[in-house]
């Protein structure tokens, strides 16, 4: 579990950092735990991260409203004042979470979120919890 969260920690670091204007990046659980975070702290990373479960979980509720859809969810974005959030699907019971300040470049932040989702799927995989366990 180590070696996983240092891997996503350099990762998520690298999108942060090849997007100027991104504040604050986090994985996290269909049930809103944090997995990973960079450019925050615990606390904030533990409320977006709540916050995501709930977005997402009405993301997917809008969505099987469409005749040819799964119901998933796989990119959300809201503009709003100050910046955009952004919440893409990131492998079987995971999400990517970013909110960047409006100067943003919206095209180049999809674009990487897109291809962190492809280069590191496996890692921000995260499995259902049994018997009560967390995921952490």
């Amino acid at each position: 579990m180590i070696k996983q969260q240092a891997n996503l920690d350099w990762m998520l670091k690298d999108l942060a950092e090849g997007v100027p204007q991104t504040r604050h990046v986090v994985v996290l659980s269909a049930d809103g735990l944090r997995m990973a975070q960079y450019g925050t702290d615990h606390d904030t990373a533990d409320r977006l991260a709540a916050a995501c479960a709930g977005l997402q979980s009405l993301a997917g509720a809008v969505a099987s409203e469409l005749p040819r859809s799964d119901g998933r969810m796989r990119l959300v974005v809201i503009e709003m004042d100050g910046g955009f959030f952004y919440l893409m699907a990131a492998g079987p019971g995971a999400y990517l979470a970013v909110l960047a300040d409006e100067g943003v470049d919206a095209g180049l932040m999809g674009q990487r979120m897109r291809d962190l989702v492809l280069r590191i799927g496996e890692h921000l995989s995260s499995p259902p919890r049994q018997d009560g366990q967390g995921t952490r």
